[in-house]
């Protein structure tokens, strides 16, 4: 593992959900998944989870890419692309460490990321979960990443990092309410001047985004209109 936390210490996927409800995050009710469950809930039929992650992104995209699925020690190869796009299906460790779903074993995140962020984004996420299959627990798991931030194991993410989530068949957790919606999320250094720049977080402003988990990284959500299949997107689904 050589780069980022921003996609896993991000919530991957995942912490579209905290910036979309964080307000209603802050009056939740305790966790309730304090403890990891057992793997096997966390784990799929290969070639569903292989379906599943394809679903990240419109087949142009996702029927050419390496699709990778979690296994006894990590994720593996499960079928061989050659656009330089990886598809997977992120667990709920995806999500940042003060999560409260940090351990939910319903969350499936599929998400297809450009060849920029599999190079700099997703080998911090796929690290992680070598650490955790190995046994290593969430304080470990925290500690590990702090170490590989500050020892420049884990860098920014270089620019033009990218990725797609546009699966509606996805569970992103409870507070998403399932799939949340169809959306890309762009990483990039952060720099104090994203948001402005982005005009991110602004009233009727498209993009969401801020600074999450560990580094100083910043990640960019923009809502899109349509799932991955072509269907359109409409509030409420």
């Amino acid at each position: 593992m050589t780069h980022q936390v921003c996609a896993m210490a991000f919530a991957l996927a995942l912490s579209a959900v905290a910036l979309a409800a964080g307000a209603a995050q802050a009056d939740a009710p305790p966790a309730a998944y304090p403890n990891m469950a057992p793997i096997a809930q966390y784990r799929m039929d290969p070639q569903a989870e292989i379906a599943l992650a394809r679903s990240a992104a419109p087949p142009s995209i996702s029927a050419d890419a390496d699709v990778m699925t979690l296994g006894e020690t990590g994720y593996e190869t499960a079928a061989k692309g050659k656009n330089g796009f990886v598809c997977v299906v992120e667990r709920s460790w995806a999500n940042d460490f003060a999560d409260a779903e940090f351990w939910n074993p319903k969350v499936r995140g599929p998400i297809c990321f450009n060849p920029v962020s599999v190079r700099s984004v997703l080998p911090t996420y796929l690290a992680q979960t070598r650490w955790l299959l190995a046994g290593a627990t969430k304080a470990q798991l925290l500690e590990r990443t702090k170490a590989a931030i500050a020892a420049g194991r884990i860098a920014p993410p270089e620019v033009g990092a990218m990725c797609y989530m546009m699966s509606k068949d996805g569970y992103l957790g409870d507070s998403a309410g399932g799939h949340w919606h169809p959306h890309l999320m762009f990483f990039l250094p952060h720099d104090g001047h994203g948001l402005a720049d982005w005009g991110a977080n602004l009233p009727g402003a498209p993009v969401m985004g801020g600074t999450v988990g560990l580094d100083p990284a910043s990640i960019y959500y923009v809502v899109v209109a349509k799932w991955s299949d072509g269907t359109a997107w409409t509030m409420g689904m």
